[in-house]
């Protein structure tokens, strides 16, 4: 009873920020992703009947933070499989982790990956993604290949993938600023944002339209609106957190030079547009042939730690122990 899966995290071009209801972790609103190959997260799943409880382990150390959400998930796909038999999980990012890169989202989905799979769970796709998203509200994202949409439904989510990657191949340029994990996490970050920034009910009455606008762009393959409804979610969302007391500035010098990087190729002609997590790292969205260019322009600016190439990629899956 053991297995592994990898699973890759996702990039929003429609934000989400908010829950509307925190025990679930169910999010306020739909959001827009990108599944990234290029960045990796490993896990491997053993149930063992002489465990007395689950025991989890992210990058080589025992992770009590995180234990929390990985027993929830657990105990709901044992709840599935009939077993009562506690589990051994180890999880390797092959990036920095809780810095906004959403190791949270390939995490939990490569968890719930490897843990049906040992379990012998065979199906049950809709009620993985929610058994997902209780660890992470962005995780169900990246159970689903290349562009993905989740949506909220009745007391629960619905997520699926809109576009393959091969299907539309478009580039995402990471540019590292910081390898520190982030001070406020997004859940926490999310519910400040919630209670106290004045411009909540502005984001999720804006929203909808936002994720209507984007879906029609993907299915037109309109590359040019695509950049400017998504740095428009993301600016937005960045906003609501900045007006949050107390504030919430996740950018750092780099972030924001990396901006005015992409700013001045967009002025120049090249595809390309930036999004930005909760969290100092920029990722620039581009078509192929604009990589290069992307590439050394973000090389060359001030704070950048490192670039990482990704491609739109697979959704969580088994894989050979």
């Amino acid at each position: 009873m053991q297995a592994s899966a990898i699973a890759h995290p996702n990039v929003a071009l429609i934000k989400y920020w908010g829950k509307r209801d925190t025990g679930q972790n169910l999010p306020a609103t739909g959001s827009l992703s990108l599944t990234l190959e290029g960045l990796q997260t490993r896990t491997r799943v053993s149930f063992d009947p002489a465990l007395q409880a689950d025991q989890v382990s992210v990058n080589g150390a025992a992770d009590a933070k995180a234990a929390g959400g990985v027993v929830r998930c657990l105990d709901q796909l044992r709840a599935i499989a009939g077993s009562r038999d506690f589990a051994r999980v180890d999880s390797e990012n092959d990036f920095p982790t809780g810095a906004g890169l959403a190791s949270s989202a390939s995490g939990y989905a490569a968890l719930v990956r490897a843990a049906s799979a040992a379990l012998g769970i065979v199906g049950h796709e809709a009620e993985l993604a929610n058994i997902a998203r209780q660890g992470s509200g962005s995780a169900p994202r990246s159970l689903y290949d290349g562009i993905v949409l989740l949506e909220n439904i009745d007391d629960g989510i619905a997520c699926r993938s809109v576009c393959a990657p091969e299907d539309w191949p478009l580039s995402v340029l990471v540019a590292v600023t910081s390898r520190a994990p982030k001070s406020v996490g997004s859940t926490a970050g999310m519910e400040r944002s919630r209670l106290t920034s004045p411009c909540y009910r502005g984001w999720l009455e804006t929203h909808p339209a936002d994720l209507q606008t984007a879906l029609e762009c993907v299915a037109r393959r309109d590359f040019d609106r695509l950049a400017k409804v998504s740095e428009h979610s993301c600016l937005k969302m960045h906003a609501l957190a900045m007006s949050s007391q107390p504030a919430l500035v996740y950018w750092n010098a780099a972030t924001m030079a990396a901006m005015q990087v992409v700013r001045d190729l967009q002025a120049s002609g090249v595809p390309v547009f930036f999004t930005i997590d909760a969290g100092p790292q920029l990722k620039a969205v581009c078509l192929p042939e604009a990589v290069p260019g992307v590439k050394a322009a973000l090389a060359a600016c001030p704070g950048v730690l490192e670039l990482i190439e990704c491609t739109l990629g697979r959704g969580a899956r088994e894989i050979a122990q």
